[in-house]
């Protein structure tokens, strides 16, 4: 359990196994303990770096908004602070946006990529959700206090009174505007996109961010020769919504074979 003062933030992060690095970036409102469920099978064979990403776990927040392009900055100075040789990187939800974005930001410093539960456009996401994701405020602490995120900040973060002004600062990011299809479209890091079969977004927009990586769009061949030239891959989790894909078994047996095959 260390901290890193990088990129003007002091990012908490453990390490456990040994092997490859990996890292491992948990969603919004969560910290690294959200992998309980995988993480004996990703440190059977890996070495796993969980971060707390701003403001979230052990990681205090700092006068900063939060923003996922600036968060994937952070962890691209981890990866330099620590100084890994492209570790591989598997997100889930707001880790899996930083994921994209560090690929897209800074594609020499990783290996592979693993983005589940992650949209590329903000209308992809069904209009409930957004209607929901507008009341989330500072006012709404009040009414959290029985759930695990609650539970989990109280118990880990260094300042827990700050819980209310996450709060507002993950509802304000959730109202901007974003479309990543030009920045995805020229991806190179080797990417798995990966979402539950009823997610925050239609399974269609997971093959819709498969398409823009050249996969989906001619039959793959015998021998592969028609699968994404880029190494990319596509996987949607049976039975699995936004909220528990990350407890299924399959999603480190999905992200594990993806990461295992090296071209």
């Amino acid at each position: 359990m260390s901290y890193a003062d990088v990129n003007g933030i002091n990012l908490y992060y453990e390490i456990q196994g040994s092997g490859r690095p990996l890292i491992l970036l948990h969603g919004g409102l969560g910290s690294g303990e959200m992998f309980g469920a995988s993480l004996a099978a990703f440190t059977a064979g890996y070495q796993v770096i969980l971060p707390d990403l701003q403001g979230h776990g052990r990681t205090a927040d700092i006068d900063r908004p939060l923003d996922i392009a600036t968060m994937a900055d952070d962890v691209a100075a981890l990866i330099d602070h620590l100084g890994l040789d492209k570790p591989d990187v598997v997100g889930f939800s707001l880790g899996g946006g930083v994921g994209l974005h560090l690929a897209i930001r800074h594609p020499e410093k990783i290996g592979k990529l693993v983005s589940a539960s992650a949209g590329i456009r903000r209308g992809a996401t069904y209009p409930e959700i957004l209607e929901q994701q507008g009341q989330v405020t500072g006012a709404a602490a009040e009414f959290m206090k029985e759930t695990p995120m609650y539970e989990l900040y109280q118990r880990v973060a260094p300042r827990p009174e700050d819980f209310p002004r996450l709060l507002d600062k993950i509802g304000e990011a959730m109202q901007k505007d974003f479309d990543l299809t030009d920045e995805v479209r020229g991806l190179r890091v080797p990417t798995l996109v990966m979402g539950a079969d009823a997610d925050m977004v239609p399974p269609s927009h997971f093959v819709e961010i498969f398409n823009l990586l050249d996969g989906g769009l001619r039959d793959g061949g015998w021998t592969g020769e028609g699968r994404p030239k880029g190494g990319h891959a596509l996987a949607i989790v049976p039975g699995t919504t936004h909220y528990d894909i990350i407890d299924s078994p399959l999603f480190a047996t999905l992200a594990l074979a993806f990461l295992a095959k090296r071209d």
